[in-house]
């Protein structure tokens, strides 16, 4: 079956693509046909597709299989496709129902990269540590600008948002003459000790640590954060939590139990992070969350913490995991690459877009892998290739049962031919009428 490349129309900010032009060529040279839609403004360019050998077309009609990054507009789907691109439904999420519904009439079935797992549970491609870059860079980025909003002359100030910057690289090389400039001058006396916090030790977390390694820096546990003194401002501090950390037991003198946790979550524990939220400059958040365990902070949290004219150190929240009302309750809404950041305030509710107000900067871009478009569709494009050759292969008009699918794909597959399949029957309760 030939393989069409969709252009990706859910937001004009999004430049990234699933295959790029070198991953396209070894898979037509293994006999894998596959066809690429005209964009005019992805990040890799229809001239560099065409000079790879791979045909570009303004309509993939002929296509049986659609393959793309985030969800398609509900008047471009069609009957009886195989569709591949990162749904957002598994947690039964209100706004996508209606796409599940209409592929389900068009008698479609859906494969959904956030599933694609091993046998151990564990995601086999995302795009999770080029948000964590991206995400790091926005949040000092946005550090900056809050500082100096407040009368803090900073080197963040230098910054720029990472879709900015031509590539990574640059990017790189503008955090590393930050690095330069604290390590000859310091920081504002005013800011120590700048402590950056990171909820999260996945692929997420890992690409923001990265940035944050770049800058002179001293890595402490959580129990050190009180005893970090205001001094010479020479250098950031780090500090990574794990949920140990950040909860407990709601039972007195029982012990936090990891296996517990996941399995009790929110009936058994409670969260403790806003105290360690007292004492952060910037907090990057990059956990998964969902209603079966307790926030990191809640709103009250955040009401608490700016009651009364108090200003709590924290300035900035980077909310890479962008789930709005989720483990950061103050993350009230997504952002894009074009309004980033706004200024939660707790006392009323609303947001401000900017740096400038009473409350937390909360930096929410849904789709921070595409500020750096061509670097994180490599990455994601040198994964899915591998599993692009079984899916041309496979037969859709067997039955389920006998599909010829490898297990990841399978575990995957949301919908065969307008049904859901067993594993996803859950999702018949949250589709309404």
């Amino acid at each position: 079956m030939q393989i069409g490349i969709r252009t990706e129309d859910k937001s004009p900010w999004e430049r990234r693509v699933p295959l790029v032009p070198a991953d396209i060529r070894e898979l037509r040279a293994a006999g894998v046909e596959v066809l690429v839609e005209s964009s005019p403004r992805r990040a890799f360019e229809d001239r560099e597709f065409s000079a790879a050998g791979v045909p570009v077309a303004r309509s993939l009609a002929a296509c049986p299989v659609i393959v793309g990054i985030k969800e398609i507009p509900l008047e471009r789907l069609e009957a009886d496709k195989i569709y591949l691109f990162f749904a957002h439904v598994i947690k039964g999420q209100p706004y996508n129902m209606p796409m599940l519904r209409r592929l389900m009439a068009l008698k479609a079935s859906l494969i959904d990269y956030e599933r694609i797992v091993d046998d151990r549970d564990r995601r086999l491609i995302f795009f999770g540590r080029h948000a964590g870059l991206a995400g790091m860079l926005n949040t000092l980025w946005t550090l900056g600008a809050r500082l100096a909003w407040e009368g803090h002359a900073t080197p963040l100030a230098q910054l720029r948002q990472a879709r900015e910057y031509p590539n990574l690289d640059a990017a790189r090389a503008a955090v590393d003459r930050v690095a330069e400039e604290v390590r000859a001058g310091g920081l504002p006396a005013a800011l120590s000790p700048l402590v950056v916090g990171f909820t999260g030790y996945g692929n997420v977390s890992q690409g923001a640590q990265e940035i944050i390694d770049r800058l002179p820096h001293e890595t402490v546990a959580p129990a050190d954060l009180p005893g970090l003194a205001p001094g010479a401002c020479d250098r950031f501090y780090k500090v990574v939590f794990r949920e140990e950390d950040c909860f407990v037991p709601l039972e007195a003198g029982t012990d936090f139990d990891l296996a517990d946790y996941f399995v009790r979550g929110g009936t058994a524990y409670r969260s403790i992070f806003e105290e360690h939220a007292a004492r952060l400059s910037a907090w990057v958040n990059g956990i998964y969350w969902d209603e079966r365990y307790p926030r990191l902070l809640t709103l009250e949290g955040c009401r608490r913490l700016w009651a009364a004219g108090g200003r709590p150190r924290l300035r900035v929240i980077g909310d890479i995991s962008c789930d709005p009302g989720g483990s950061a309750q103050c993350t009230v809404r997504a952002t894009d690459p074009g309004k980033p950041v706004y200024v939660y305030e707790p006392a009323t509710g609303r947001t401000l877009d900017g740096v400038a107000g009473y409350g937390p900067v909360v930096m929410a871009v849904e789709i921070l892998p595409a500020e750096i478009p061509r670097e994180s569709s490599v990455h994601f494009s040198g994964v899915l290739k591998r599993f692009l050759p079984a899916l041309a292969a496979a037969d859709f008009t067997v039955p389920l049962e006998r599909l010829a699918f490898p297990d990841e794909l399978r575990r995957a597959l949301i919908l065969y031919r307008g049904e859901l399949t067993p594993g996803y029957r859950y999702l018949e309760a949250h589709l309404g009428g």
